[in-house]
């Protein structure tokens, strides 16, 4: 628990824990020892993940088995039996807990928890209810408890009730809890002689982990496995972030139904980029029918999903699809050496194969280099000259049956511009595929560079695969072209990321700026502001608005267009008024006094007759044509605050061309959103257009992230449209603003 200190900031962030449906446990948790340090952001929040020390629950000395049974017949029963076996595996002393036994598979039994002979550090709890256990536990000073009853969040309203009765004895109790609704995957066996980096492994469902936990019979290394259930405390969170600090982890690999709480998954997510160790995620809720299947499995909020996406790749988490996919990719993230090109080099038999991989390969974002002349020239001293080696390379086949096979590799693997050798072998074809395998996982022990075999068989017995791709640790060996390419992507990428990851909470502000205290002011709980008082609280944070008078008078706005200088904009301003166009509500290139006292009457009129409440109209000034974009504000369920930039003007709701991000960020990722839009031409001028003040827009995201950033919970809702941006050079204008406090 915080201190009085910081009572205040514990108070406020609980309660917006539980405004979203969360339990609070792991976010004030994570808060607490964040404030302990003195490290929150500007809205208090903690700015690093805690890492929880797990090691006891995943090698624990000791372990209590409440509700154990050696009753043939009875569920409990296997479960007790695996655990024993497991117990032993680790070295830990088990101890059968059961009020009405006296032993348990031949082990003396404990009437109780308080019976123990000693402080146990993991309890497995094979109760009905697990809420009545956890103050006996919490008695006993034990560290981690396992709860596998379900009925909880995953069932609705009352099961979630029940979850957050458990979840907040938990936070009393001391110890962390792994579940409800959990399973034994994490008392599963791991083979013990496989060597190099391993996987870690985190499933919301434990038989989606399935896949990857089957790896180890293709002599890939797992070390841990979470099935992390309903997430009453411990999350997928806390599982990166200590998984991330394990020396033997080369990859995490994650299977997410929902996110308990957004802030903590990219603090999480923040300290395994800082140690470079990649996260490949699953994240169920693409669409609406997932997202509602996931919140009936797990009881979580699965958030929109765009925002996650975005999330996800500011942090350098890989996000794919299908459970195939994870484990190719995981696998390969976590045994291949860091790149020492980008460059991709396709290596065939058949030239049909390599233009049909090379044509999805470089659809998929990937870099063919063509190779060099000299290079060419090498090739062709063993490939018949009529053949294609500029890459895709075709041997035409015979040459991988002879000598000419290594030679030809290690030729193209020692090119400077080639990081990746991909080699698609669509099916068996003996001699010739076997000493091609061969070669190539020879080639591959002799370099530091990535060697991708694709075996296309159907069969996966031939012994090629079978026992000379499979049985090298240095080849990596997929079985189609799609997660080929899909992992050799994110592995370039993931490296790209790492060399260049500056974590944006180090520069995340601590403390309000002074146009914080000047937005205070402006602010209207639980009012929509009029576009006055919104371009009034863009101006308090330095994002530039046209020069406009607020006038309730036809006379008044005469003088106001003398000031504001002809031509001018006159628009009705109201805090009900969001789409003024639509309604006629916006008079603009008004050149003379007559026309801005026609207008002045025109604008009042038509307010009048749909009955809309004005605080006055507003002259503005004709601000010059650009590119018209929308920069705003919206509130997440799972993230909050976040930052969407895209083209603007009427048709933004049409065209749906937006990016978002979750701040905190940086230039780069503001600068990334740009690039993310398909639009994005507009902004480097077109059919003989200018280029328009990239600069300006950039510095207009930042600005409002900061506002986002600063305000919270405060700002429900900005919308900056249109955001005129102007030749480059001249900057970028705010002409029309919405704001929703809350």
């Amino acid at each position: 628990m915080l201190g009085s200190t910081h009572g205040t900031l514990t108070t406020d962030f609980r309660a917006r824990v539980v405004a979203c449906g969360e339990e609070p446990h792991a976010a004030v948790h994570s808060m607490a020892a964040a404030a302990a340090e003195g490290d929150l952001d500007v809205s208090g929040r903690p700015l690093h993940a805690p890492v929880p020390d797990l090691d006891r629950f995943f090698r624990p000395e000791s372990v209590a088995v409440i509700g154990a049974s050696d009753a043939e017949g009875r569920p409990h029963t296997g479960i007790t039996r695996q655990l024993i076996a497991w117990a032993e595996r680790v070295g830990a002393r088990l101890y059968p807990v059961h009020p009405t036994r006296a032993t348990v598979f031949g082990l003396p039994c404990a009437p109780s928890v308080a019976a123990l002979p000693e402080q146990v550090d993991l309890a497995v709890l094979l109760v009905g209810d697990p809420l009545p256990v956890i103050e006996e536990l919490a008695q006993a000073k034990v560290k981690f408890a396992v709860a596998f009853a379900s009925g909880f969040a995953e069932t609705g309203a009352a099961g979630a009730a029940a979850q957050a009765r458990l979840a907040a004895a938990v936070e009393r109790s001391g110890l962390r809890l792994l579940g409800p609704n959990t399973n034994l995957n994490a008392f599963e066996e791991f083979r013990d002689d496989l060597e190099g980096p391993a996987i870690a492994l985190i499933t919301q469902s434990g038989h989606q982990g399935r896949p990857v936990y089957t790896l180890q019979e293709l002599g890939v290394r797992l070390s841990h496995w979470a099935p992390t259930g309903n997430e009453a405390d411990l999350e997928t969170a806390d599982f990166i972030a200590y998984f991330s600090q394990r020396p033997e982890v080369g990859a995490i690999a994650c299977y997410v139904e929902g996110l308990k709480d957004g802030r903590s998954f990219l603090l999480a997510a923040d300290r395994a980029a800082r140690a470079g160790v990649p996260v490949v995620a699953v994240k169920v809720g693409r669409t609406e029918t997932g997202a509602r299947m996931a919140a009936s499995h797990t009881g979580k909020l699965t958030g929109a999903d765009q925002v996650v996406d975005a999330a996800m790749r500011q942090f350098g988490v890989i996000r794919v699809d299908g459970l195939d996919e994870l484990q190719d990719t995981a696998a390969l993230l976590a045994r291949a050496r860091k790149p020492l090109a980008d460059g991709v080099v396709v290596y065939s038999i058949s030239g049909g194969t390599g233009a049909h991989f090379s044509d999805l390969a470089t659809g998929a974002g990937l870099s063919l280099p063509v190779l060099s002349e000299e290079k060419q020239a090498e090739l062709h001293t063993w490939i018949p000259g009529y053949l294609n080696v500029a890459n895709p390379v075709d041997n035409g086949g015979h040459p991988v049956g002879d000598w000419r096979g290594r030679k030809i590799i290690d030729a193209l693997l020692a090119d400077p511009e080639v990081g990746v050798l991909i080699c698609p072998i669509t099916g068996p074809f003996p001699p010739m595929s076997d000493r091609l395998a061969q070669d190539l996982v020879d080639a591959a022990e002799a370099t530091d560079k990535l060697v991708c075999v694709v075996w296309g068989s159907p069969v996966g017995t031939e012994a090629a695969y079978r026992t000379t791709l499979l049985g090298s640790s240095r080849v990596a060996t997929f079985r189609t072209f799609g997660n080929c390419i899909t992992a050799v992507k994110a592995y370039l990428d993931h490296h790209r990321f790492a060399a260049s990851y500056r974590s944006p909470f180090d520069e995340a502000p601590r403390t309000p700026s002074p146009s914080f205290r000047k937005a205070q002011a402006l602010m209207r709980p639980g009012h929509q502001l009029s576009e006055h008082a919104a371009k009034q609280l863009l101006r308090a944070y330095g994002i530039r608005v046209p020069r406009e008078q607020l006038v309730t008078s036809a006379a008044a706005a005469v003088r106001a267009a003398g000031l504001v200088g002809y031509p001018v904009v006159m628009k009705a301003s109201g805090a009900r008024l969001a789409h003024k166009t639509e309604l006629g509500l916006v008079k603009v290139n008004l050149t003379s006094a007559s026309q801005v006292r026609d207008a002045y009457r025109e604008l009042t009129d038509i307010a009048r007759y749909e009955d809309v409440e004005l605080d006055g109209i507003l002259v503005c000034q004709m601000v010059e044509r650009g590119v018209e974009m929308m920069v705003g504000v919206t509130q997440d369920a799972l993230f909050g605050p976040t930052v969407t930039v895209g083209l603007g003007g009427v048709l933004v709701e049409v065209l749906h061309d937006a990016a978002v991000r979750v701040p905190p960020f940086g230039e780069d990722q503001a600068r990334a959103m740009l690039g993310e839009l398909r639009g994005r031409a507009l902004l480097e001028g077109v059919r003989g257009g200018p280029p328009v003040d990239v600069d300006a827009l950039v510095e207009v995201v930042l600005r409002v992230q900061r506002m986002a950033l600063e305000l919270g919970d405060d700002l429900s809702e900005l919308d900056i449209n249109p955001l005129m941006v102007l030749r480059r050079g001249q900057g970028a204008v705010a002409l029309d603003a919405l704001a929703v406090c809350r």
